[in-house]
């Protein structure tokens, strides 16, 4: 789901309390908080040597020990739209990060509108071959021609010697 339908969503369902449903299908406790909503880059290189570059928004959720915490949909659009300034295109992706156990970036699957709750499914991210056309072997077993793009690169071989 991406920034600016999340933000319609929010502002549509005001009054409705926000449920996380996590991928072990275990919900985060109800009472969490949001404490950070941040604009993620991410620059890199593929195997293949292209460059590339995400950009997301990412909610922090923490969890204190004040169990009657609620955060209401409308309360969530304010705090995210305080912070729409930091995105250069509101079609980014809405992830939570979330210490579910151990903190991890979850992007948004779906989501349901029931009678007083907004729930929003999260999954796991996964990796994936960027460069699949010169990673992987070809149809007759070959390696590929990796291309040199300018990339200065050294491969060291190490050989042990028997004294």
């Amino acid at each position: 789901m991406n920034l600016t339908d999340f933000l319609k969503l929010l502002n549509a369902h005001p009054k409705k309390g926000i449920t996380l449903a996590l991928p072990d299908g275990t919900t985060a406790p109800a009472h969490f908080h949001i404490t950070e909503v941040g604009q993620v880059t991410r620059s890199f290189l593929d195997c293949g040597g292209k460059r590339h570059r995400l950009e997301s928004c990412l909610l922090q959720v923490w969890v204190a020990q004040d169990y009657n915490h609620r955060i209401e949909a409308g309360k969530l659009a304010k705090i995210v739209g305080l912070a729409s300034e930091l995105f250069s295109d509101t079609k980014v992706p809405v992830e939570f990060e979330h210490e579910a156990p151990v903190l991890t970036q979850m992007p948004i699957a779906s989501f349901e509108v029931e009678k007083d709750t907004l729930i929003f499914r999260l999954i796991h991210k996964a990796t994936d071959c960027l460069a699949k056309d010169i990673c992987l072997p070809k149809p007759d077993f070959t390696l590929p021609d990796i291309p040199n793009k300018g990339l200065k690169a050294s491969i060291q071989v190490f050989n042990r010697l028997k004294p």
